[in-house]
């Protein structure tokens, strides 16, 4: 859009926000103009599919003309609004704005998902657009938007995967989800591959009642056998047993466990009063150039802490031996 044209909305604009009061007032004018706008672009396609303007005298005799107009109600965030659809008399005009048979205009569907997603039930989003914008949407239309939604989550769930990925994050987040009327906690499993152009992609993501090792071995058996065949650097938390389940599946990886994840359980031992020179101390390890500083400034802490807190250094030399 132009200088010209923005100009010429904005005096536009500023005539018609005259007569507007209320905020049915708005909603009123912004359906008029969805009306307006479609029905011109519509006239303009066909236009452009007879190749001559209205009236004009090269359409006589064409083999093809304009045929009055079907009614067609549009549902959207403006609510519902009624249009007029052109049409020719031998029936081949295709409109690409509004097509044939569609009754909602672009974003009503990424707004079913969004309330979907948010754990409302399909009666929920029925009576939702019927609050929110007088439109009565079919239960049976959202069931079809949720669905063709979720056959393209199974085939991304079940995809082809590069043979090497030189570095993966395995990781869980626990989410609270609705379901069944209810607020209940899930696990989430996330597999973040890194390909060999260094780019990110989300392997894959499952879902549930909690984190196990035993759930993580059969998601590595499932990346291999979608085709993920090597596995440089796997990078976990501290779980028990999740390491031994990357060597099953993928011997050759190296296992990074992450210093965050050892961190936090680190910490939970430490009384408020000591937080902050643990942590500082925890730096001095984790933040070593070489290995052999790093098992120096264990022994440090271990020297320094070990008395009260005897399980920290234990778990970081349970880390070390991990990652050789």
């Amino acid at each position: 859009m132009n200088s010209t044209q923005e100009e010429k909305l904005k005096l536009l604009a500023g005539e018609l926000a005259q007569d507007i009061k209320t905020g049915e007032d708005l909603s009123a004018l912004s359906a008029r103009l969805v009306r307006l706008t479609v029905e011109a672009a519509l006239s303009a396609e066909l236009e452009n599919h007879l190749g001559y303007p209205r009236h004009a005298s090269i359409g006589h005799h064409s083999g093809n003309s304009r045929n009055g107009t079907t009614p067609k109600i549009l549902k959207g965030n403006h609510g519902e609004v009624q249009i007029e659809t052109p049409r020719d008399r031998l029936g081949s005009f295709e409109p690409e704005i509004i097509k044939k048979g569609q009754t909602r205009i672009t974003g009503m569907d990424e707004q079913i998902l969004c309330l979907y997603a948010k754990g409302l039930s399909t009666r929920d989003i029925v009576e939702a657009f019927r609050e929110m914008y007088g439109a009565e949407v079919s239960a049976g239309l959202v069931s079809q938007v949720t669905n063709a939604v979720l056959e393209q989550v199974k085939e991304w769930q079940v995809r082809p995967l590069d043979e090497v990925y030189p570095i993966v994050y395995l990781d869980c987040l626990v989410l609270k989800i609705r379901q069944d009327k209810r607020v209940v906690k899930k696990s989430i499993y996330l597999a973040l591959g890194v390909g060999l152009e260094g780019h990110k992609e989300l392997l894959g993501m499952w879902i549930s009642e909690n984190e196990g090792a035993k759930f993580w071995l059969s998601i590595l058996t499932e990346l291999k056998n979608r085709g993920l065949e090597q596995i440089l650097i796997a990078c976990l938390d501290g779980l028990s047993g999740f390491p031994e389940a990357v060597e099953v599946v993928y011997p050759q990886a190296r296992v990074q466990l992450c210093v965050i994840h050892q961190v936090r359980n680190s910490l939970r031992y430490v009384s408020w009063k000591d937080y902050k020179a643990v942590t500082a101390d925890l730096k001095s390890i984790y933040r070593s150039a070489t290995e052999d500083e790093a098992v120096r400034e264990l022994e440090k802490f271990a020297e320094k802490w070990d008395e009260k807190y005897p399980k920290i250094a234990n778990s970081w030399r349970v880390l070390e031996n991990l990652c050789k």
